[in-house]
């Protein structure tokens, strides 16, 4: 069964089970159904995510142990509150082999080791290759004990191989170390995209499935676990026969979510017992109605001219996932192209052009044939040439759709997509980057209101258990610095004119970069000069333009991490910068109060990102994983609950009383959050408005485009004519009482751009 809302909560050694138990009142107090844990089982040293499990079968020390756990778990219950975590059956953390007892017991023993099947090792191909060497050298190498040393990198010798130099034991080894560069090309295990210290586990063996799951379906099993989020299902073997196996073991009634990026009209497989995914596709639907369309033309001639990119996204994206295919996920591919007969380059070729045409992430043959039939098509296109393999790989896949082929080639689509799309292009092609997001189609400039009016009535029908989100540990920026970089699509030619000055007075090596650079600062303002360096830091090797983090180019990185600094220190500009932010912070408060309430109201299950119950302005991780400021928090909450009506204003007190009262209300009757259809409002600025009715007794309405409405003189005499004429309502943000059944929109959101309507 679903809760009434989520909250995700990052733990770590900074974010303890005792500190979340400490947060629980305040938690409660906000109205929220459920704690949604990060992943809690023992992971990687320091780690601030928890993806990086090193040992499943026992939860993190780091985090508080056994008894910290215990202990929350029994304060959640206390309030009544439910408990939903995630998990990662994927892939296992191995940065430091001694950590996972499973891994080191492999890399120990070979394919002796009871855990050798626990892998997803290309036995056939040698030694397990490891990549962390400095260069080819074996040189600084050491034995110590029954160990193998690399500086700080302890690797275990196999029985009575320890004698000789250093050099000779390491040739007797089931693993070879080798310059971390050589990964990319040669890598003999699977992987989590092309990250080499996260190995993949064959959870699709049913023995090694119950190993990796023991200790969670124990908790489950004691009644701890109310709800499990599935992390990357689509680097599962067969995700469908995963998704049955686990449901068949946590019971038909305990809620169950994928981490499934949705393209624009695709839909979870029907086969699959589960409720609903973690909720981009709500993310991409509910913030593209804040958007402006007309602001596309003049967006995109900016980009052009700046750039020289005159190309589409399509053409960028395809281009992308070519060159990761062909680099950083290129042993992927060789470990493919060996399964198919034939001239090893042509193969090679044909492999990474059709893991470059699908236009979902995964297909899951035999349903998915429509998908696997466009890679095809669209590999035949770039690569005539190759017909012949990609139609000889084509016809295996059919005819053994469960088998290794098709399961790799699957399997690999999706890293493809991840890494060619969102981690490259999604960094190259910046238009308007509140729109490259994770889920994302930035092609698409907007969302009009019957176009998530249809969404939304889709969901309830379909997936009303589905999960909702608008900034997650993954997402590129936070909710709030969409909203208010949704304000550029207003103002596109004023945003071009500050543009091309700022740019022309503090250029970055490449044009691209300005672009992104430039909105993420206003986006994300007021922001350190050391935040911004990280960020783009990250977002100029993750293009792969100038930089890259394998072929990293010492110059342009050095004048990246200097730019910030330089911006921040030219005082007439920073005034600048101040002066233009300052114009698009109000509409951006009113676009972030908007499609919150359309979140929490509308269909599916609300999550909130720890901490952006206030405004706030986060970049990619790890810049939106900074600790949070619960006290000012509680004391912002205390002051709601005490009568204040705030202004909309910086602190996000605003925000606070929009998700608190929204959280509270789909918690106390959840009777009102059962059905919906679109409530149009009628008059001169009717567009401006998009509001829906959950039920005959619950309406809510948010303003769009905000800019547009005070140019054109606000509401005027616009009206929302409510369902069945009724009258009685009141509105739930502010307590007040509604005038009538048809009550002037100037009236309904003079104090806040939203409203909440129960009668």
């Amino acid at each position: 069964m679903a809760p009434s809302s989520t909250y995700r909560l990052q733990f770590s050694k900074d974010t303890t089970f005792d500190d979340a138990v400490a947060l629980l009142p305040y938690l409660d107090a906000l109205g929220i159904g459920a704690l949604y844990a990060s992943p809690l089982l023992e992971s990687g040293a320091g780690s601030n995510h928890g993806y990086d499990v090193v040992d499943p079968t026992r939860v993190s020390a780091e985090r508080g142990g056994e008894e910290g756990r215990r202990r929350l778990v029994d304060a959640v219950r206390a309030r009544g509150l439910r408990f939903v975590l995630d998990i990662v059956p994927n892939h296992v953390g191995v940065e430091v082999p001694k950590a996972n007892p499973w891994w080191w017991d492999v890399l120990r023993l070979g394919r002796d080791s009871e855990h050798a099947a626990t892998f997803d090792v290309d036995w056939a191909a040698g030694p397990i290759l490891l990549p962390i060497l400095g260069d080819d050298s074996l040189d600084d190498l050491a034995v110590e004990g029954d160990e193998l040393r690399y500086y700080e990198h302890a690797f275990p010798l196999a029985p009575g191989t320890g004698d000789g130099t250093p050099q000779e034991v390491h040739e007797r080894q089931h693993y070879r170390l080798v310059h971390w560069k050589r990964g990319a090309a040669e890598l003999t295990y699977r992987r989590f995209f092309d990250v080499s210290t996260l190995a993949a586990v064959r959870v699709e063996i049913p023995e090694i499935f119950e190993k990796a799951h023991r200790e969670v379906l124990r908790w489950v099993e004691a009644g701890d676990v109310d709800g499990i989020r599935v992390d990357h299902p689509d680097g599962l073997s067969d995700p469908g026969a995963y998704m049955r196996r686990l449901r068949a073991a946590i019971g038909p009634d305990r809620w169950l979510l994928v981490e499934k990026i949705l393209g624009v009209g695709e839909d979870l497989p029907a086969s699959w017992p589960v409720d609903g995914t973690s909720g981009y596709e709500a993310l991409r639907e509910i913030q593209g109605v804040f958007v402006d369309p007309d602001g596309a033309g003049l967006l995109t001639q900016l980009a052009a001219e700046h750039t020289g990119e005159k190309r589409s996204l399509h053409a960028v994206e395809h281009d992308a996932r070519r060159e990761v295919a062909g680099t950083i996920l290129a042993a992927e591919v060789r470990r493919i192209a060996r399964l198919v007969p034939g001239d090893t380059d042509r193969t090679r070729d044909a492999v990474a052009e059709l893991l470059c045409g699908f236009p979902v992430y995964r297909s899951y043959l035999p349903e998915g044939r429509d998908s696997l039939d466009v890679a095809v098509s669209v590999a035949r296109t770039h690569r005539p040439d190759l017909a012949d393999v990609l139609d000889a790989i084509r016809a295996a896949m059919l005819a053994e759709p469960g088998g290794e082929l098709a399961t790799r080639v699957q399997q690999t689509s999706g890293m493809v997509m991840a890494k060619g799309v969102e981690d490259t292009a999604f960094y190259r092609w910046n238009r308007f980057v509140a729109l490259n997001e994770v889920g994302g189609d930035p092609s698409r400039f907007g969302v009009s209101p019957g176009e998530l009016h249809t969404a939304l009535a889709v969901r309830e029908a379909s997936w009303p258990s589905t999960m909702t989100t608008l900034s997650t540990h993954d997402a590129k920026r936070s909710e709030d610095v969409r909203a208010r970089l949704a304000v550029l699509a207003e103002i596109p030619g004023e945003w071009t004119g500050v543009f091309h000055r700022w740019a022309a007075a503090h250029p970055l090596p490449d044009p691209s970069l300005d672009l992104l650079a430039w909105q993420n600062l206003v986006g994300a303002w007021p922001i350190s000069a050391e935040r911004l360096a990280s960020y783009l830091g990250k977002a100029s090797k993750e293009a792969k333009l100038v930089t890259s983090h394998v072929e990293a180019v010492p110059e342009v990185d050095e004048a990246v991490a200097a730019w910030p600094a330089a911006v921040l220190g030219d005082a007439a500009l920073v005034a600048e910068i101040e002066e233009f932010v300052g114009r698009i912070r109000g509409p951006g408060w009113s676009n972030s109060l908007g499609q919150k309430l359309l979140q929490i109201a509308g269909p599916g299950v609300p999550d909130v990102y720890q901490g952006t119950e206030l405004f706030e302005y986060s970049l990619v991780d790890p810049d939106n994983r900074r600790p949070v400021d619960w006290a000012a928090r509680r004391d912002l909450l205390a002051r709601l609950d005490g009568g204040e009506l705030p202004g909309v204003d910086a602190d996000g007190a605003a925000k606070l009383l929009v998700t608190s009262r929204a959280l509270r209300l789909r918690r106390e009757r959840p009777e009102l959050f059962d059905g919906y259809r679109a409530v149009p409002a009628q008059g001169p600025a009717a567009a401006h408005a998009v509001a829906f009715a959950r039920s005959p007794s619950l309406v809510a309405v948010a303003t769009r485009l905000p800019v547009g409405l005070a140019a054109r003189g606000g509401w005027a005499d616009t009206v929302l004519p409510l369902p069945g004429a009724a009258t009685g309502w009141r509105d739930v943000v502010t307590g007040a009482e509604v005038d009538g059944s048809a009550p002037a929109l100037a009236t309904l959101l003079a104090r806040y751009p939203v409203a909440l309507l129960v009668r």
